[in-house]
């Protein structure tokens, strides 16, 4: 049966089963292949009389080498003495931390062991310093429901826990929260912000937060956890979540005495990787990016989420009934195309029909059956009608679960707002993303999904929602960065790049640019921002690798500094083992020097991709730093309140419309400087739908 993970053949067709039978029938392979003519099943005899020798050459490439030349006995071989710390100090620092567990412990991490702390009911100013780790405990991630169980604060002098209702009723804490003198190093700090504003205190002078750091150090590493970001640092806090609050269903709170020294564990981990993790970032060069980009933004994100987004649930109800009959009319349709009721979220029975009954030619098969997947269905929608309404039924059914009434489940009863979490230490190009419920990914190509915007409102009567977003960010970072006088040209001189890559791939004026040519033009713009092959192209605008592959390798000879730059960075990226941002965002690509040929060709075009996408998100999170900081100067009543990828809307009184008409590109515009112009589109209406 051979083993594709590890390049072995094998015979064609035949599978566990086939390979097991012949076996146990015939004892070796050998044996199979001398008895050919014993075999039932012609297909099978063709297959095995045709693979022959890959058959034979399989076995040999499975078969473990056992007559190597060895002139020594094993006991010579035997590993010997070594000097331990050495190990320890090399393994920390390749962060091999399962290779570190399984040394002595006690030796290979240094302990958070018997802490010496307090328990109070208050703390003075005094007491809490000017620099403190202060670890802010929310028993529940969802952070704008949950209560704050518990503070632990460590300091060079002091270590305290207290409860949260003696916290926050302590004038003294909550002046010392309050005072931007007083610098907080904490673990989070856009929950910390938000978990204590919910609860009417104040959080300022955050001047370090570990997770953010740990983040921006490897942002392809599984989990900045306390406890992950501590053990990769030599820290062991011993405790972990898990033990203390239980999982799942079981989840519940510690006795007082273990979550007080629980915190203080946590607090003591985030002082003692203060200084360590403020010296990585220093050695990366990314000191700044953390100071100035997403530290500010941390506590912006926060105020954010705490403000929330206006959903008129009324507009919502109305949506979902309309879905409703539409679905029913679909399925009405889907009905009567196949001849009788069946059910038509059933994959068993809807492959029944569209294969058996109906004939339809089958794609794809999986173990249970016929596949029925969205990309079968768009491929079956030039057989039959009846794919492409099963294909427009399953995208309404999909808008009503996961958005009319996935909304409707997360709106706060008491301000009718929906107040999202941005994920500010998770995606590997340095974008945010959104859950609980994710608004970045309200659907755009169908009007029933784009409708759903509609039920987005301004917080307050009178007022309006604006949208400013910039116009083909990605591209004008290309231009930047490759530094291709065309495409450079292009921009400045504001003409539709699509257009204009059409001219200079095809040879062609102005006026003599086609539909095609520019929807061909515009594939490849946006595709190579990807890294997209000839394949992928092909499929994008359905014509022949050949064609893909000439029309790229055109594009290519027309911005050669484009080339230049791809090939640049990924040669740089096999040196150094990672890629950077403008703004020196590093993603380390361990695959870019794989064997595997897909492994390695997925990190290449991720290394010429990251710089671009990875700038283009540092561009708008700047924006937002500097536009908060801006609305904050001008003392507008205005608000931020959602974030879109490369789009910031903002909900703004009327009398206050031309101010931010002309305040939001302008901050926008001159982010960053390129040697191309940023350009934002901004427009404003009653609801999100309309400003769009």
């Amino acid at each position: 049966m051979g083993d594709s993970s590890d390049n072995i053949p094998g015979v064609p067709g035949v599978g566990e089963k086939t390979a097991l039978k012949l076996l146990k029938q015939f004892g070796t392979v050998e044996k199979v292949l001398e008895s050919i003519d014993e075999i039932s099943g012609k297909k099978l005899k063709e297959r095995l009389e045709e693979n022959r020798e890959q058959a034979l050459m399989s076995k040999e490439l499975a078969t473990i080498f056992l007559d190597v030349p060895i002139d020594k006995s094993l006991d010579e071989y035997a590993f010997g003495e070594y000097d331990l710390n050495k190990v320890i100090s090399i393994l920390k620092e390749l962060e091999f931390t399962s290779l570190l567990e399984k040394l002595d412990v006690e030796v290979a991490v240094e302990a958070i062991d018997e802490l010496e702390f307090e328990k109070v009911d208050s703390v003075s100013k005094e007491d809490l310093g000017d620099e403190a780790a202060v670890l802010i405990e929310v028993f529940d991630e969802h952070y704008h429901q949950a209560d704050i169980i518990g503070l632990a604060i460590v300091n060079e002098k002091n270590r305290f826990y207290i409860r949260a209702e003696d916290a926050l009723a302590s004038e003294d804490f909550l002046e010392w929260l309050r005072d931007e003198t007083c610098k907080k190093w904490v673990f989070d700090a856009k929950k910390s912000v938000v978990a204590l504003t919910w609860k009417g205190a104040v959080l300022n002078g955050v001047d370090f937060d570990v997770q953010m750091a740990s983040y921006l150090l490897d942002p392809s590493l599984s989990s900045h956890d306390i406890h992950d970001v501590a053990t990769r640092k030599g820290l062991s806090i011993v405790q972990s979540d898990e033990v203390v609050y239980g999982k799942g269903a079981k989840q519940k709170l510690p006795e007082e005495d273990e979550l007080a020294e629980h915190l203080v564990r946590k607090a003591e981990a985030v002082f003692r990787l203060k200084r360590v993790l403020e010296e990585d970032l220093l050695a990366n060069d990314q000191d700044k990016l953390y100071r100035e980009l997403e530290m500010p933004l941390s506590i912006v994100l926060g105020h954010m989420e705490k403000q929330g987004v206006k959903v008129d649930q009324e507009i919502l109800q109305k949506m979902g009934k309309d879905l409703d009959l539409r679905l029913e009319e679909l399925e009405r349709k889907i009905h009567s195309l196949a001849g009788e009721a069946f059910n038509i979220n059933s994959p068993k029975q809807l492959g029944e029909i569209l294969f058996v009954k109906l004939g339809l030619p089958p794609v794809k098969k999986t173990k249970t059956g016929y596949s029925t997947s969205a990309d079968v269905l768009e491929k079956l929608a030039v057989e039959h009608e009846i794919a492409e309404y099963i294909v427009h039924y399953r995208q309404l059914g999909k808008l009503k679960s996961t958005y009319i009434e996935g909304l409707s489940k997360v709106i706060k009863a008491d301000t009718s707002k929906i107040h999202t979490r941005y994920n500010q230490a998770l995606t590997q190009t340095g974008r945010l993303s959104s859950t609980d419920p994710n608004l970045q990914n309200i659907p755009i190509r169908l009007e029933e999904g784009r409708k759903i915007r509609k039920a987005f409102v301004p917080s307050q009567e009178g007022w309006k929602m604006l949208a400013a977003d910039y116009s083909q960010i990605e591209l004008r970072v290309l231009a930047h960065i490759a530094g291709d006088e065309k495409l450079i040209e292009a921009f400045r001189n504001n003409m539709d790049i699509h257009t204009k890559t059409a001219m200079d791939v095809f040879h062609v004026q102005e006026d003599e640019v086609t539909a095609q040519m520019r929807r061909g033009a515009k594939a490849v713009n946006f595709g190579i921002v990807y890294g997209i092959s000839d394949y992928g192209l092909s499929q994008n605008l359905g014509i022949t690798r050949k064609e893909a592959g000439d029309f790229i390798e055109r594009y290519f000879n027309s911005y050669p500094k484009v080339k230049e730059y791809m090939d640049e960075t990924v040669s740089k990226a096999r040196e150094t083992g990672y890629v950077s941002t403008l703004l020196h965002r590093r993603r380390y690509l361990p695959d870019i020097t794989s064997r595997n040929f897909n492994k390695r060709s997925f990190a290449e075009r991720t290394a010429m991709n990251t710089p671009i996408q990875g700038t283009a998100a540092d561009i708008i999170k700047k924006a937002m730093v500097q536009m908060a900081e801006q609305m904050e100067n001008k003392q507008v009543k205005s608000r931020m309140i959602l974030q879109v990828h490369d789009e910031l809307i903002f909900e703004v009184p009327n009398d206050e419309l031309d101010v931010m008409m002309e305040l939001v590109p302008e901050v926008m515009e001159k982010a960053v400087t390129l040697d191309v112009p940023l350009k934002v589109d901004v427009s404003y209406g009653d609801t999100w739908y309309d400003a769009k």
